[in-house]
């Protein structure tokens, strides 16, 4: 566990490394077109939440949840055989599929995870692009049930940072589907799909480590050769200010709260799914011009 702890904590500018070269290779080896703004906005969001906003804000407002449900545990799960460190890796990835199925359907999750589908590229710098406010959201309730069952916190937050370093490779466009994988494990083909704002892609592939969940939930739709991917949000942000990133979607759901007639409209707002608020455009599924030409005519 202490040899994980350390490779997550030099994980950052490991991954940052990766994404430039990626970023050279690209543009200077393969010819393609690639938005070092992009790029930069990217940069400036891991470094902002890394060094800036996890400094003054080192705790999350689900802290006390997951403090209690430790204290009231029902039992203590010893990780001291490879079985109850897969019984953690496969609870945590459980776990993670439901906060990020939240995330897409609960708009005041939606408002810090937008950020992440906020480039419109779908390459390795988009995957460290998370925002600022994640803490403030209270997304750590969701692994609270695992703590409650016995899971010491460390470990489950451990694998957690896990999960999300796994996923960095997901974003590579390059790589092709991965054979026999692709029905056990996310792979960046599934990830492609995820990150797409096609009407018949959207809201699919949940999934961190495994894809068996979605399968299981019947949240899986498989990358189509006779569909590309489109990426970004539905309705494309165009700005690379770090702070525009970050806040967009808070802006636009407090515009949508203070709009809001009554109190039941303003709860609805923030526990409803995106796109339902008044003034949401930013998330309202939308059917792509090319989307659409594709989609007619493959019936």
């Amino acid at each position: 566990m202490k040899l994980l702890i350390q490779v997550l904590q030099f994980s950052l500018p490991a991954v940052i490394v990766i994404a430039t070269l990626e970023g050279l290779v690209l543009a200077l080896v393969m010819r393609r077109d690639y938005n070092w703004r992009a790029y930069a906005a990217s940069l400036a969001d891991a470094l902002g939440r890394q060094y800036l906003v996890y400094t003054l804000l080192p705790l999350s407002i689900a802290q006390p949840l997951v403090d209690l449900a430790w204290r009231h545990r029902l039992f203590t799960v010893p990780l001291n055989s490879a079985l109850s460190v897969i019984v953690l890796v496969i609870a945590q990835d459980f776990s993670y599929y439901w906060f990020h199925r939240a995330s897409h359907r609960i708009r005041w999750f939606w408002a810090t995870h937008a950020i992440h589908h906020s480039s419109n590229e779908f390459n390795l710098a988009a995957a460290y692009r998370f925002g600022w406010t994640g803490k403030l959201t209270g997304t750590a309730i969701f692994y609270v049930p695992m703590i409650w069952l016995g899971f010491a916190p460390g470990p489950v937050f451990t694998a957690a940072g896990i999960n999300l370093l796994y996923q960095f490779w997901l974003h590579a466009e390059w790589i092709p589907k991965l054979g026999w994988l692709e029905y056990v494990l996310n792979t960046p083909s599934h990830h492609r799909v995820h990150h797409a704002c096609n009407t018949a892609y959207l809201d699919r592939n949940y999934g961190g480590i495994l894809i068996v969940f979605d399968r299981m939930f019947g949240t899986f739709v498989a990358e189509r050769d006779d569909l590309p991917c489109h990426y970004g949000l539905v309705k494309p942000l165009r700005s690379n200010n770090p702070v525009v990133i970050a806040f967009h979607e808070w802006v636009a759901l407090a515009r949508d709260l203070w709009r809001s007639p009554t109190w039941r409209d303003r709860l609805a707002c923030l526990i409803g799914p995106p796109g339902d608020g008044a003034q949401s455009a930013s998330v309202t599924p939308a059917v792509h011009d090319a989307d659409q030409k594709v989609e007619v005519a493959v019936g």
